[in-house]
């Protein structure tokens, strides 16, 4: 008699929870749901959360809205979001910085692996080797070649410490074992125009900005740091193709959701965030900022972020890059 009612009981708990969550997924969202983005607006980060949220708004009838909290690179807004109740009612985007911060600030707001939830990527933008006109070389070797027969004479830009372009040259730096100073400008406008002036020859950058100045033969790209060569430059070899393995470098953009999220609501999310990564309008508004889609899964997204946190947290200790 007794294991009879225990299994009833257990029975009633599985249906309960099983209720739970269908109650979870089919009344949601009853309310605006808030996109914090840790960044100022106009960014890429506020654009792709903007982008997506105006196509979450369309398909629920509930209007998803962003709430700019910049400061402390990403890290006020991303405590923020870590705070907040696991409703499904707020939605962390962030860029690279997610992965970067915990190494470079001596403390943040925030647990990388146990505050959120990865829902997906929604797109990454590679970054690039590039050169002023007046530097000789013609490849990733050459340049090497020229910097060590000048120590200490050549200088990289690059759009601030701590972003995934100033990491990218300290990863080729210490894998290429050269005398190469890194000069950080205030975003990558000012890098780019120091860069094509010539007062800073080397730079190191997100390649949708340097684009049309590469086009224009203002600049010259020597390769890009991704697995794959970019279709907006097919000439442009990869690093690995230049002759150099795990320089892979990108900043991506990518939806969270503080944890203990309802899974029913995660999985909801995911689902739409890829059909909306599906749209002709979405693919075409990325492309022109030079975004490329992704669209991975959450586990995917939740391995992608292991390996990054230890990638560049290496290379934050061995360049011996510091925050206060």
């Amino acid at each position: 008699m007794m294991k009879t009612v225990a299994r009833g009981l257990v029975i009633c708990v599985l249906l309960l929870a099983g209720a739970s969550q269908t109650n979870a997924q089919g009344s949601y969202p009853d309310r605006p749901v808030r996109l914090i983005v840790p960044f100022a607006p106009a960014g890429p980060v506020d654009v792709v959360a903007r982008l997506v949220g105006q196509k979450l708004t369309e398909r629920f009838g509930k209007q998803f809205f962003v709430e700019n909290q910049a400061g402390a690179g990403g890290n006020l807004g991303m405590g923020k979001a870590a705070k907040a109740a696991p409703d499904g009612y707020t939605i962390l985007f962030v860029s690279s910085s997610y992965v970067v911060n915990p190494s470079l600030y001596a403390r943040v707001p925030y647990d990388p692996f146990k505050d959120f939830i990865p829902v997906t990527v929604a797109g990454d933008v590679a970054n690039t080797l590039i050169v002023h006109p007046s530097v000789s070389a013609r490849s990733v070797k050459e340049l090497i070649e020229l910097i060590k027969a000048s120590p200490g004479k050549y200088n990289y830009a690059h759009a601030g410490v701590g972003t995934t372009p100033h990491l990218s040259g300290e990863l080729f730096r210490l894998a290429a074992h050269v005398d190469l100073v890194h000069v950080p400008f205030a975003g990558a406008g000012p890098a780019l125009q120091s860069t094509v002036a010539g007062h800073t020859p080397i730079m190191f950058t997100t390649l949708a900005p340097a684009i049309p100045q590469i086009k224009a033969g203002n600049l010259r790209a020597l390769a890009v740091m991704a697995k794959t060569r970019a279709p907006a430059l097919p000439d442009v070899p990869t690093m690995e193709e230049a002759g150099f393995k795990d320089q892979e470098a990108d900043t991506f953009f990518a939806m969270l959701v503080p944890a203990g999220t309802p899974k029913a609501i995660v999985e909801l999310l995911y689902r739409e965030a890829i059909n909306i990564l599906k749209m002709p309008d979405v693919k075409e508004r990325f492309a022109a900022i030079g975004v490329d889609v992704v669209g991975n899964t959450p586990d995917e997204f939740a391995a992608q972020i292991k390996a990054e946190v230890v990638k560049w947290g290496k290379v934050i200790k061995d360049a011996n890059i510091k925050v206060e």
